[in-house]
């Protein structure tokens, strides 16, 4: 997969606060990664730098195999950035505002005026798109804001909040969307959000920061191997039977609460033998269910390893 950007060793400090401190990672094309973090974790400066808007402390960036710091206008000519605030011309009407942003990236007047019409219609604002954003609500600046963002069929784009103040059928659009980019144009999202459900549904990989630090970095599935090693598995008996892990070859661990157990296993391939010999103990099972944690799981298990308390 070819590299999008590339981030090595990244460090960029505000005086004599560091915001970003060594952080490394890549994004492939057609990849949705997800950037996660408290507010201050060094999210938005991030995009920042990326975009050519700061210029590193230290560290190496190449977005699109272009330096930001010296190359800043010809990486956000090929990027799309949606920030957390719309950052529209309330006084200009809809579409207006998608004309006067289409001819600053310099796009043909036809390509243009077609672009803009496709994407009106998409988000539902054909109906409003000739009164000021003035008198929008919140979720319709914020669908608004992402046509602006898809306007140039941006190669790589960048949502800091995407489906903020959305309702949920927007909210549904929006993610709809985000798989369709990647699908059929091969376009990178990179993405950062609050909403981890959102992140864990959307995202091949993602890396969570803490102070600008990076505590993790890859999909849910090598995160769950990493810090959650082996797989727990539920398994709901009709009644209560006294079973410990020398009574079944395949577990590592076994938890048991009246007719509730707990079984851990090294892999998901051991759990149909574990319930082969739970039968041939003559356990009377009701429900077998493997556990993995979410990212949820994992994102508070971390911030709370970084901030020193416990999981």
């Amino acid at each position: 997969m070819m590299e999008t950007i590339v981030v090595e060793h990244l460090i960029h400090t505000f005086g004599e606060r560091r915001a970003l401190d060594g952080l490394s990672f890549t994004v492939g094309e057609g990849e949705v990664f997800a950037l996660l973090g408290p507010n201050g974790a060094g999210k938005t400066t991030t995009v920042r730098l990326l975009n050519g808007l700061y210029r590193a402390t230290a560290g190496r960036l190449r977005v699109l195999g272009l330096d930001p710091a010296t190359q800043g206008e010809q990486v956000r000519a090929q990027t799309g950035v949606l920030t957390e605030s719309p950052a529209l011309y309330e006084r200009l009407t809809a579409r207006q505002n998608l004309r006067f942003f289409g001819e600053m990236a310099g796009m043909p007047a036809g390509e243009l005026r077609r672009r803009m019409e496709e994407l009106l219609e998409f988000f539902d604002l054909t109906g409003r798109a000739d009164e000021r954003v003035s008198v929008f609500s919140k979720g319709m600046k914020q669908r608004l804001a992402l046509a602006r963002a898809l306007l140039n069929r941006p190669k790589i784009l960048f949502l800091d909040e995407p489906t903020a103040g959305l309702d949920p059928e927007a909210s549904r659009q929006v993610r709809e969307l985000i798989a369709a980019l990647r699908r059929e144009n091969g376009q990178a999202v990179f993405l950062c959000t609050h909403i981890l459900l959102e992140a864990e549904r959307l995202c091949d990989r993602v890396l969570i920061l803490n102070q600008g630090r990076a505590l993790a970095v890859g999909s849910l599935e090598e995160l769950q191997q990493r810090f959650n090693p082996g797989v727990w598995v539920e398994v709901q008996l009709l009644e209560p039977r006294a079973l410990s892990a020398a009574d079944l070859p395949q577990a590592l661990q076994v938890q048991a609460q009246d007719a509730l157990l707990r079984v851990q296993v090294s892999r998901t391939e051991d759990i149909p033998a574990l319930v082969n010999r739970l039968v041939g103990l003559g356990a009377p099972i009701l429900r077998v269910e493997p556990l993995r944690p979410s990212l949820e799981d994992i994102y508070f298990a971390l911030q709370a390893q970084a901030e020193g308390g416990q999981p």
